[in-house]
């Protein structure tokens, strides 16, 4: 694993508990952009950066046969713990363990923000790759250009990741590059993307 994803991996094992109780009660995550998710996505979707699971289960009750995917054992963990009917897997982005062409849709949450901003074409080669003909991707992310390093967080326990801004252009020609197509609806926020393949 190289070292960007264990320093991933390892921050959020140790701020796992912590994030779990901060999200556990927030507000409904935009729904009509789930809404829109799960009206797009016909067959089975996964949930890439999935936490302690709560996006995933917001698919889960639109209807949806999702699998949660993480980096973090300890997120997954906790997700398990929490949605017990659901599949939750240990995971990176970067690297899919599903065939070709095996779901039809991709839900990336505020996940790819931690990656090198080289190593997102890999996460959005790998999301094309798992999407069967005619797929859906959705990103979620921070707005702007900068990049920042944070060092704690969640109850200031220790952290060593970065934080990667986008704009939306910079990232629908990452996702052309990749072969997505952009779905462009009035209902989707300025920082949320979505594509088909």
């Amino acid at each position: 694993m190289t070292d960007f994803l264990d320093d991933i991996r390892t921050s959020y094992d140790t701020v796992a508990p912590s994030y779990a109780e901060l999200v556990q009660d927030g507000a409904a995550v935009e729904p009509e952009t789930f809404d829109l998710f799960a009206k797009l996505a016909s067959g089975p979707v996964i949930d890439v950066g999935c936490g302690p699971g709560r996006t995933t289960g917001l698919l889960h009750e639109r209807g949806l046969e999702v699998i949660g995917i993480d980096l973090s054992p300890g997120m997954i963990e906790i997700a398990r713990r929490d949605h017990p009917e659901l599949d939750f897997r240990v995971g990176s982005m970067t690297e899919l363990d599903l065939p070709d062409g095996e779901v039809a849709g991709v839900l990336s949450w505020w996940s790819i923000i931690h990656l090198p901003r080289d190593v997102v074409p890999q996460a959005f080669a790998e999301f094309h790759r798992v999407l069967a003909p005619g797929g859906v991707l959705m990103l979620g992310f921070h707005l702007g250009e900068e990049s920042t390093h944070k060092t704690s967080g969640y109850g200031g326990h220790p952290m060593n990741i970065h934080v990667h801004r986008w704009t939306p252009e910079a990232l629908t020609a990452m996702a052309e590059a990749a072969g997505f197509t952009p779905y462009l609806d009035p209902i989707i926020p300025e920082d949320r993307l979505c594509f088909r393949k």
